[in-house]
């Protein structure tokens, strides 16, 4: 197969980031939505969420194989790698952010905001201060498929930051309709947030936006429109070494340049939810489909975040 059935051109910085020759490979297929990938350098292996089937699963570089790390999961959704080497979790229907300390026990990370449950946690992002920033969109108790169907008792969807001294839990952005993917840039001047209010009204929005971070780290500013999809919605995403940033869509993962150009695309035959970069080198980029875990390699790295 050509390049053209892997790649797409849309703007001439693209051409360079990946190589004619790399195939995505499936690697595992099997799941009901395949979400939330995360690279675990020390052991060289990815955990990624299985939502509908309440199970996390393993997929070991060295070898190939593939296991179950986790069932139930808690309907496990979004997940990430904390400075410590520690799993962060968003759960579903235990609506709530846990995380998996080096003993394989599980914390909660945060459960309530002012006394109320969390809607369902969706993705999550650990920033180099400890504080721990994630989304909290209704998907997991709109109806029994990713979780528990219940009524929100906040009433709205906000994006969280938790404090790593004290552990208190603050809605930090709440002017958006569902927050899902979320990142910082390399400098962690600006986060980016993705809101997918289109899946409840084709009046709300499918776009990605950028706001400005404080001097002091706890709260943002601006949210201007960054990017809006062309293909669906935009989910997961992660950032390269570069600051470019590869996000899931319907048509597969989507690179857009920092400055908000839509340069390429990574085709991949299933709608896409998330991805990661991995390997020995981060440079294999980990994309969670529809049902199935595949993988790419680039000829750009990931961004360190540990």
């Amino acid at each position: 197969m050509a390049a053209a059935d892997y790649y797409e051109i849309l703007d001439p910085r693209f051409a360079r980031l990946f190589n004619g020759n790399a195939q995505v490979e499936k690697l595992f297929t099997g799941c009901r939505w395949a979400e939330g990938p995360a690279w675990f350098a020390a052991g060289r292996y990815v955990v990624w969420s299985d939502i509908p089937n309440n199970r996390m699963l393993r997929y070991d570089e060295t070898d190939g194989s593939v296991s179950v790390f986790r069932q139930p999961s808690g309907n496990s959704n979004g997940n990430t790698v904390d400075r410590q080497g520690r799993l962060v979790t968003c759960e579903h229907s235990g609506r709530r952010v846990s995380r998996t300390e080096h003993d394989g026990s599980v914390t909660t990370i945060a459960a309530k905001w002012k006394g109320k449950r969390l809607n369902s946690p969706n993705d999550v992002v650990v920033k180099s201060d400890g504080s721990i920033w994630f989304t909290d969109p209704t998907y997991g108790i709109d109806t029994d498929y990713e979780g528990d169907k219940a009524e929100s008792e906040i009433g709205a969807c906000y994006v969280y930051r938790v404090d790593p001294d004290s552990g208190d839990v603050e809605a930090v952005i709440t002017d958006m309709v569902r927050p899902n993917g979320l990142a910082f840039s390399l400098d962690e001047s600006l986060l980016y947030v993705v809101d997918t209010g289109r899946t409840h009204g084709a009046e709300n929005p499918a776009h990605m936006r950028v706001f400005n971070v404080g001097k002091h780290g706890k709260k943002v500013s601006g949210g201007k429109v960054f990017a809006d999809c062309t293909a669906g919605l935009f989910d997961g995403f992660r950032l390269d070494a570069d600051g470019r940033i590869w996000t899931s869509a319907a048509d597969g993962i989507h690179c857009y340049d920092p400055d908000g150009t839509l340069i390429g695309k990574v085709k991949v035959p299933e709608v896409t939810a998330n991805c990661v970069f991995g390997g020995a080198k981060l440079n294999c980029l980990y994309i969670a489909g529809t049902t199935s875990l595949y993988s790419v390699r680039l000829m750009v790295n990931g961004a360190k975040t540990f």
